[in-house]
């Protein structure tokens, strides 16, 4: 159950917005073996003045933040990565350098999850694929 927040400057279409988070999506079902249905997801649209950026960048710019129960492998890290930002310039055009990804791993017993039990008692499959 990973959590998505995304933030970009305001001004784009609801199409847009959600190719997005469709490609960010994707990218965990085929990266981190998410299930399909399982989805939380935010998005953040801020005015220029409130999301300054390096330059270079574009108005394009997206910064997306993924929080995730801790014990996946690098490499699928790295899969994860390269998957978002290909799915991410397909639809809805943003170029590579106008993606950045922070993964924020948290252990299984600071996620509270069923109905309140600790992810640590839980089964959660976590088998992704290297």
């Amino acid at each position: 159950m990973p959590l998505v927040k995304v933030e970009l400057r305001k001004g784009k279409s609801a199409d847009y917005k959600k190719a997005i988070l469709d490609g960010i999506h994707q990218a965990l079902v085929d990266c981190f073996n998410v299930p399909p249905d399982n989805r939380l997801q935010r998005l953040y649209e801020l005015e220029p003045a409130d999301f300054e950026l390096s330059d270079g960048k574009t108005d394009a710019f997206v910064l997306i933040e993924l929080t995730v129960i801790k014990g996946r492998s690098y490499e699928a890290k790295k899969k994860l990565y390269q998957a978002i930002v290909d799915n991410l310039e397909k639809a809805p055009g943003i170029t590579r350098t106008d993606t950045l990804i922070v993964l924020n791993e948290v252990p299984a017993e600071n996620w509270g999850i069923r109905g309140g039990i600790p992810a640590r008692e839980t089964e959660l499959g976590l088998k992704a694929r290297d």
